[in-house]
């Protein structure tokens, strides 16, 4: 009886896991500067089955901690899969990152930590989501990462169009594409076939669970209006410290106490002026420096304060600075404060040198939060589109990925 009631136990254990969502884990303050991409520049992987994703960070403790990274492959919605780990890695993770080094010359110490996969300890045999994660050696999980592997299987073209809908014509972007699967075979693509829509590389505003509008041979349409509509937001705001001592035009002066203090312009409210272009990276970073050759272990960190004038639309709501240089985290760290003095909302952040995408974000007293309350909502504002395909046919363990699209509003037609 004992021996049973265990079975169950562990049996209610493992489903439980399983069904946890794999939500990214943002890091303690000590660490900083998480820097993951595959072949491109953009700062989520996206690669094929056997191409190189590469994971940069630094540690500020600079006490050459050791740190521990293992990988989790996960379904359509994010939770863990049922594959066993030899079904979808040749090798073991649960490997410690050997590739570090301190920084060099700098006034902010840092260990700087590099792991690329595959290694020579393990790789991946199977497409579909996964997550990195990071722990130290306590094994306790420092911070965690997605990313996607995919096999170029299917074709998908996609456009972007302005919105039908009257109430956001001049708001909302809406993503129509289609899946060619000449070549693969698909018997019932209303049960096989799942999509998701993500802009600009972030999971929390992603579209799931939209069926293809109807077929034309192996062709599947999906030219929904509403279904697969973002709001088109604002230009991420920016400033480059690539140059520590060398003001630039967001930054208005520079200060050196134990580290350098880069202080931007106070921004002002764009949620009521008309759109102006102003070309950004989607809220994304590149580590830059003139100051050394070596940028990973020789650009210094600097304290950027940021400014916004308190206005009666935020009311008592809280306000965040976010972009992919924090993983849009709304944590203490990056929220900011209420100078009487100055009037301004404020907070002050360190920064690694290089050109930084950012905005502001607010949350309301229920917790939800408004990205574009600040910066406003144009259907002009250039966008990233990434669609993923995701195949599942009867009797399969897990969703797989065959084939990805890829669009950009700059394109956006009526």
């Amino acid at each position: 009886m004992r021996f049973l009631i265990k079975q169950v136990f562990l049996l209610f254990f493992s489903f439980s896991v399983v069904g946890q969502v794999k939500e990214e884990v943002n890091p303690p303050p000590h660490i900083k500067t998480i820097i993951f991409k595959g072949p491109t520049e953009d700062q989520f992987p996206v690669v094929q089955l056997g191409e190189r994703i590469v994971l940069e960070f630094d540690d500020l403790s600079a006490s050459e901690q050791d740190y521990y990274y293992k990988i989790v492959h996960c379904d359509y919605d994010w939770t863990p899969s049922q594959l066993l780990k030899s079904q979808y890695l040749d090798g073991t993770d649960n490997q410690r990152i050997i590739d570090y080094e301190n920084s060099y010359n700098t006034l902010q110490p840092y260990s700087n930590y590099r792991l690329t996969i595959p290694n020579g300890e393990v790789r991946l045999k199977a497409s579909g989501n996964y997550v990195l994660e990071i722990y130290n050696m306590y094994n306790e999980l420092q911070f965690s990462r997605r990313f996607v592997v995919y096999q170029d299987l299917v074709r998908v073209g996609a456009t972007v169009k302005r919105s039908r809908d009257f109430d956001y014509i001049n708001e909302k972007q809406v993503v129509q594409f289609t899946i060619n699967t000449s070549g693969f075979q698909v018997v019932n693509p209303k049960k096989e076939i799942k999509v998701a829509i993500i802009q600009n590389h972030y999971w929390p505003t992603a579209i799931y669970n939209v069926q293809p509008q109807f077929t034309i041979g192996n062709e599947l349409v999906y030219k929904y209006d509403k279904e697969t509509s973002f709001f088109g937001g604002n230009e991420f705001l920016n400033f480059d410290t690539k140059d520590l001592r060398a003001p630039s035009f967001a930054i208005a002066r520079i200060e050196f106490k134990e580290l350098y203090h880069h202080y931007l312009f106070t921004n002002q409210y764009r949620y009521d002026q008309p759109y102006t272009y102003f070309p950004d990276i989607n809220g994304d970073f590149l580590v830059r420096t003139l100051q050394g050759d070596n940028v990973s272990r020789e650009a210094e960190y600097s304290e950027v304060h940021f400014s916004l004038p308190y206005s009666n639309i935020i009311g008592l709501n809280e306000v965040y600075v976010v972009g992919k240089f924090n993983n849009y985290d709304i944590g203490e760290e990056n929220k900011m404060a209420f100078n009487e003095d100055t009037g301004n909302l404020e907070l002050t952040y360190p920064i690694k040198q290089g050109f930084y995408n950012y905005k502001y974000v607010v949350k309301n007293d229920n917790g939800e939060l408004d990205f574009n309350l600040v910066s406003g909502n144009f259907h002009f504002t250039e966008n990233n589109y990434l669609i993923l395909v995701y195949y599942r046919n009867f009797g399969d363990l897990y969703d797989s990925i065959i084939g990805i699209g890829t669009a950009n509003s700059r394109d956006i037609s009526n």
